[in-house]
């Protein structure tokens, strides 16, 4: 990873720290992004202890907003010229409806329109690097979900964990319709499971959830563990031409039928485009 640039959101802890300390440790520059300063400066410093010789670099975003999303895009192209790992990892789940300054439910515009954005706001650099891999971390929790088009944004129903789940489903619909359009360029675009992890995640809701989160955390992996996968995405050999899966465990997954649909595929991106202002 010498010489590479690596953006990770969500990195000021759980799986996207590690992430960047794994790929720190490998030689390459990485970004962290994140939203609090304080946690942001003591993510970076913990990479450096990780691979003191790293170059680390840090960039501040809320990705609940569509204007933080396009700063921090342009912040990124103003100090680099190349990327060639995006990590889309951030992600939310609460379970009260929340609603953003752009009129977004808070969990999907986190976990879907937010890297939507980023990675098409991203493309012409990443496009420009040569090889670069996109990398979309979803979950498991989408294969009991549908989109529902007359509702995306949860006005007539919200129970969080459900929200979370649809937000994962549009992350590899996002991810399989992205590789199709990638087709005949040097850039691809994976969507991952990193499995169940013992992270912060989950612990800022105060209902069912945080419940399960707890009981469930003997039997989690380590967030070192649940990183592994994102890792290999990043930077093995061995998957530098594969775009458009679903990987677990470092092995293509396959996903839910629903993820598989390539008309619901097409009509989400279309719905995000519109949505995001993306070709604005």
């Amino acid at each position: 990873m010498d010489g590479k640039v690596c953006l990770i959101t969500g990195a000021t802890g759980g799986i996207g720290l590690e992430t960047a300390k794994a790929l720190a440790r490998m030689g390459a520059t990485v970004v962290l992004v994140g939203r609090d300063p304080g946690r942001t400066e003591a993510a970076v410093t913990a990479v450096k202890e990780a691979a003191p010789d790293a170059h680390v670099d840090r960039l501040r975003a809320d990705l609940t907003s569509l204007k933080s999303v396009r700063e921090l895009a342009q912040a990124f192209r103003s100090r680099y010229s190349r990327l060639d790992v995006l990590l889309n990892n951030a992600g939310l789940i609460i379970d009260r409806r929340q609603v953003t300054e752009d009129g977004l439910e808070a969990t999907m515009a986190t976990n879907h329109f937010a890297p939507f954005l980023l990675t098409n706001l991203l493309l012409d650099v990443m496009k420009a690097t040569g090889p670069a891999r996109i990398i979309n971390v979803s979950s498991d929790a989408h294969v009991a979900a549908r989109l529902d088009f007359d509702d995306l944004q949860s006005e007539k129903r919200y129970i969080g964990f459900q929200v979370y789940g649809t937000s994962k489903l549009a992350n590899i619909l996002f991810t399989r319709a992205l590789a199709k359009r990638l087709q005949g360029t040097q850039v691809t675009a994976n969507a991952v499971h990193p499995g169940m992890v013992r992270t912060g995640f989950g612990h800022n809701t105060v209902g069912f959830f945080r419940h399960i989160v707890k009981l469930g955390a003997a039997f989690m992996i380590s967030a070192e563990k649940g990183a592994r996968t994102s890792v290999y995405l990043a930077s093995s050999p061995e998957v530098e031409a594969v775009s458009g899966q679903y990987f677990y465990k470092c092995r293509p997954k396959k996903p839910s039928s629903a993820a598989r649909n390539d008309a619901l595929a097409e009509r989400l991106w279309q719905v995000s485009e519109q949505l995001t202002g993306v070709k604005g």
